[in-house]
């Protein structure tokens, strides 16, 4: 009987499917509660791992939702340094960034007293710089 070799997602799977179960060993060991949002590891950048993160994850899911996480954090970065003012006001209107409200370009030019095709120049090159951050970073 042939076996099917192991992809690397699937290794990655089951490296955190068993620091999960050890974590959890050690805490029922100490007697003490477990929260969703307590840390349980760092993934390859560095970043938190919370159980809340992929509890509900399938095994092929679970690298495609951490890079997902990380490269959302990354745009959040790149939006607050790369960006001028005006360029983050528009993207965080027009797309809800934050946790805010999404405007449609004709709403926004209102609201800030410019054209709806100012506003659109305004977001696409704010588009473009954040795109070319992200191709030059696949590349490496």
């Amino acid at each position: 009987m042939k076996t099917k070799p192991l992809t690397v997602q699937k290794l990655i799977g089951e490296r955190i499917a068993n620091e999960i179960l050890m974590h959890l060993r050690a805490r029922k060991k100490n007697g003490k509660e477990i929260s969703l949002y307590e840390p349980i590891g760092t993934d390859r950048e560095g970043n938190e791992i919370k159980l809340y993160d992929i509890i509900e994850a399938d095994e092929d899911d679970i690298p495609e939702r951490v890079s997902l996480k990380a490269n959302i954090q990354k745009l959040y970065e790149k939006v607050e340094n790369e960006l001028s003012s005006r360029e983050k006001l528009v993207l965080k209107m027009r797309y809800g960034l934050y946790n805010g409200e999404e405007y449609t370009q004709r709403e926004i030019a209102r609201q800030l007293g410019i054209s709806r095709s100012y506003v659109s120049r305004i977001e696409k090159s704010a588009i473009l710089k954040l795109r070319k951050f992200f191709g030059e970073e696949a590349k490496e």
